[in-house]
C-alpha cells in the first residue's frame, strides 16, 4: 500500500471491541481486518506522532496470538513497548486513538492504568523474559497455572520480543532462567531484522543468517536428530515427541536457544495467518519452555515505512501525497546540535570517540559513525556494555564520548560506578532527552541522571541551554581528564537568538549571569538546564514589579559556592529550578552545599518535577503539570519576593520593639 485507507472504510475493525470479537471472525476475514488496522495507526500516526514502523509490523502477529490466546486469563508480557498500537486496537481501545499519546487518549506503551491486558507499564527493552518466567513461577505457586492434563483451563505465560532487544543482557538472565521451568511459556521472537536503526553484534548477524540461510526453509527436516547433542537434550527429546506435526516440522536444528534448554520453532512467516495460527495453537498446549521464531518486516504495509524503517521508527507527525511523504520538521533540536559539534570536536582531536546504544539516529551519533566508522559505534541495545567499553577505551588512552538517553543511563549506573567512577576514568556522558519527553510519558522522562551521578564521586555534572553552551560544555568535557563528566539536554529545540552577547566558556562550578544585577537583585534564579530560559522569560515579565537576577547555573555538581554565600548572606532569597526530580537534584545540591557552608538557607524556594508520575502529554502541558512553565515561575518569584518584603518588615518591627525597651 502507498497510502492509509480512510475512516469509515473500517469496516471490521470497528466491530472489534475486544478479543472476544475477533475470535468470533473467520480466518478468512483476517487479511482484511489486519489492512484495516494498519490504516488506523498509520493514519492516527501521521496526525500525532509516534511509532509507526515498529506497530505495522507486528499486525499479523499480534492479531495471531489474540486469536489462539485468551488474555483475558492467559498472560501477554511486551518486551518492546512501542509494538503495542495493535494490541491496544484489539482489547477495547480503539476509541482513545485520537488522543495517542496524549493525557485524553492511549499511552504509545502498554499501560496497566488503561487496560487489564496491560501487565506492566513497559518502555526499556529486554525485560519481558524474566518477568513472564515470574508471572509463570507465581501462577505455578497459586495453582493456576496451565496443565494440559491437571489444569487445561489454566493460565498460560506469553513473552513478545522484537526489535532486536534480545541482545540486552537482562534477555539474556532471562533466557537462561526460563530453560528451568517445567510449564508451559512460550517467547515468541519478533525477528524484523531491524532494531531501531540496524541491529548491532554477533546475535544480529546470527539471526541474519537464520532468515538467509536456505536450511532454515526446509521446514520437513528430522529436527529430532539434535536433541542429543545439547544440554537438557533429553528434556527436548521428550518435549519433541508430545510436539504436534506442525511445531515437529519446524524445530530449528543448531538453534542458539538450544543452549538455553529452550525448544525452539522457526523461523516462520509473522504475516501468514494460515501458518501463524496452526503453529500458535500447537505452542499454546506445549507443556515446556519454547521459542517461536518469527519473521516480520519492519514498516509492513506502506512503501515509504517499509523502504525506510528507521525514519519510520518514530516519526513526527507526516503527510503523504501519492509517491511522497513529508514529515514536520519544526527548527532544530538539541540532538541535531550535539550531533554536528560531535563531528567537529572529533575533527579537531583524533583521540576522541563515541558509541551510543542502539540509538544512532535518535542521539545523533549516526553522524559520527558515517564520518568516523573507526572511531564511533553502535554497540545495539546494551547500554551497560557500553559504558564498560568506553571505559576500557579511556584506560588506553582515548576520549570517550557515550551518547545515551538520560532514562537508559540508569541501565549502566552500576558500570558508571564500578568501571568508570571509581577507576577515576573520564569517561564523558552526553544525556539526550534529560527532563520530560512529551508524548512517550512516564516510561522515558529523564528525572534522575543528577541524583544518580551526583552520587558519584569526582563526577561533574552540567547541563546546556542553547547550541552555543552545549558546545563550550563539550568542549570543557574533552580536556576534563579528572573522571566521569556529563552534560545533560533537553528533548527540544535549540532557541534562536536567546542571548545578544557570546556564550562564555564553562568554568569549573560557576554559573553565569542571564539577566539581572546580583547587586541589587530582589530575587535571584539559580536554574540548572533549560528551564533557565523560562526563568527568564518569567523574569522579564516583572520588570515593572522587581528586580530579578537570572543565572544558568551551569553545573549540579560542583555547586558555585561563592555565589551562594554572596545571596544568602545578603538575605537574597533564591529559587532554584530544575527539570529533574527535586528528590536528589540540583535543588538538594544546592540546600546540602549551604548547610555545609552554614549559610541560613530558609529563603531558598525549589521547583522541579514532583514526586509523581507524569504521564504521557505533550511536553509543554508537562511543563505546566510540573510547574515549571512561565506562569508558574512568575507566582513562585512573586511568592518569593513577597516572603523577602515580610522577613524584613517584620525585622524592623523587632527592631523598633528593641529601642522602645531599651528605652
Amino acid at each position: 500500500m502507498s497510502a492509509p485507507i480512510v475512516k469509515d472504510q473500517m469496516q471490521l475493525l470497528s466491530t472489534i471491541q475486544s478479543p472476544a470479537d475477533l475470535r468470533k471472525l473467520p480466518l478468512e476475514k483476517l487479511p482484511q481486518l489486519a489492512e484495516e488496522m494498519r490504516s488506523a495507526i498509520c493514519n492516527q500516526v501521521s496526525r500525532s506522532g509516534g511509532h509507526l514502523a515498529p506497530n505495522l509490523g507486528v499486525v499479523e502477529l499480534t492479531i495471531a496470538l489474540h486469536y489462539v490466546f485468551d488474555f483475558g486469563v492467559d498472560r501477554l508480557l511486551f518486551d518492546v513497548g512501542h509494538q503495542c498500537y495493535p494490541h491496544k486496537l484489539l482489547t477495547g481501545r480503539q476509541d482513545q486513538l485520537e488522543g495517542l499519546r496524549t493525557r485524553e487518549g492511549i499511552s504509545g506503551f502498554p499501560e496497566p492504568l488503561e487496560s487489564d491486558f496491560d501487565l506492566f507499564s513497559v518502555g526499556h527493552a529486554g525485560t519481558a523474559i524474566s518477568t513472564a518466567v515470574g508471572m509463570a513461577r507465581g501462577d505455578v505457586l497459586s495453582g493456576e497455572s496451565f496443565d494440559p492434563v491437571e489444569n487445561p483451563d489454566g493460565r498460560r505465560v506469553v513473552a513478545l520480543v522484537g526489535d532486536a532487544s534480545i541482545v540486552n543482557g537482562v534477555a539474556m538472565e532471562g533466557l537462561n532462567n526460563a530453560g528451568t521451568l517445567n510449564r508451559q511459556m512460550l517467547v515468541v521472537l519478533n525477528d524484523n531484522g531491524m532494531s531501531i536503526a540496524r541491529p548491532q553484534g554477533a546475535v544480529s548477524r546470527y539471526f541474519d543468517r537464520v532468515r538467509t540461510s536456505p536450511l532454515y526453509t526446509d521446514f520437513k527436516r528430522q529436527a529430532h536428530r539434535v536433541l542429543d547433542r545439547i544440554p537438557g537434550g533429553h528434556m527436548l527429546e521428550e518435549a519433541y515427541h508430545r510436539a504436534g506435526e506442525a511445531t515437529k516440522a519446524m524445530i530449528a536444528e543448531h538453534s542458539w536457544f538450544e543452549h538455553f534448554g529452550l525448544l525452539t520453532v522457526g523461523p516462520i512467516d509473522g504475516h501468514d495467518f494460515p501458518t501463524l495460527i496452526e503453529v500458535l495453537v500447537e505452542a499454546r498446549d506445549f507443556d515446556r519452555p519454547m521459542v517461536l521464531h518469527v519473521k516480520t518486516t519492519k514498516g509492513k504495509g506502506f512503501d515509504f515505512s517499509e523502504g525506510d524503517a528507521t525514519t519510520f521508527h518514530s516519526p513526527a507527525a507526516f503527510k503523504v501525497d501519492g509517491c511522497r511523504v513529508e514529515i514536520n520538521k519544526k527548527g532544530r533540536s538539541f540532538t541535531s546540535a550535539f550531533a554536528d559539534a560531535l563531528v567537529d570536536l572529533m575533527e579537531a582531536d583524533d583521540k576522541i570517540v563515541a558509541c551510543t546504544a542502539a540509538m544512532p539516529d535518535g542521539t545523533g551519533v549516526v553522524k559520527a559513525i558515517e564520518r568516523f566508522p573507526d572511531r564511533a559505534w553502535d554497540t545495539g541495545i546494551c547500554e551497560s556494555h557500553a559504558m564498560d567499553m568506553m571505559a576500557g577505551l579511556a584506560r588506553t588512552g582515548f576520549k570517550p564520548f557515550y551518547a545515551v538517553y538520560s532514562t537508559f543511563l540508569q541501565r549502566a549506573f552500576d558500570q558508571a560506578f564500578q568501571e568508570v567512577a571509581l577507576q577515576g576514568l573520564p569517561v564523558r556522558l552526553c544525556l539526550d532527552r534529560a527532563g520530560l519527553v512529551g508524548g512517550d510519558g512516564a516510561v522515558h522522562h529523564g528525572f534522575c541522571d543528577v541524583a544518580l551521578l551526583r552520587s558519584l564521586p569526582g563526577a561533574l555534572l552540567m547541563a546546556a541551554i542553547d547550541e552555543p553552551s552545549l558546545r563550550e560544555a563539550l568542549e570543557l568535557m574533552r580536556h576534563y581528564e579528572q573522571g566521569l563528566s556529563a552534560v545533560r539536554y533537553p528533548r527540544a529545540n535549540v532557541p534562536e537568538d536567546l542571548l545578544e552577547e557570546p556564550c562564555p566558556a564553562f568554568e569549573i562550578g560557576k554559573a553565569r549571569l542571564l539577566a539581572g544585577d546580583e547587586r541589587t537583585a530582589d530575587v535571584a534564579v539559580l536554574a540548572f538546564g533549560a528551564p533557565a530560559l523560562t526563568a527568564l522569560e518569567a523574569a522579564r515579565g516583572l520588570d515593572d514589579e522587581m528586580s530579578v537576577a537570572v543565572f544558568d547555573a551551569r553545573f549540579a555538581k560542583p555547586i558555585d559556592e561563592e555565589l551562594l554565600e554572596r545571596l544568602l548572606t545578603r538575605d537574597v532569597p533564591i529559587l532554584t529550578i530544575e527539570d529533574h526530580a527535586l528528590t536528589g537534584g540540583f535543588g538538594s545540591a544546592v540546600l546540602e552545599t549551604a548547610a555545609r557552608l552554614e549559610l541560613d538557607a530558609t529563603g531558598v524556594r525549589r521547583l522541579g518535577l514532583p514526586d509523581a508520575w507524569i504521564r504521557q502529554n505533550p511536553r509543554d502541558a508537562q511543563l505546566s503539570e510540573a510547574g515549571l512553565d512561565v506562569e508558574s515561575i512568575t507566582a513562585a518569584l512573586r511568592s518569593a519576593h513577597a516572603a523577602r518584603r515580610l522577613r524584613v518588615e517584620t525585622r524592623s518591627i523587632d527592631l523598633g520593639a528593641g529601642e522602645q525597651s531599651a528605652r
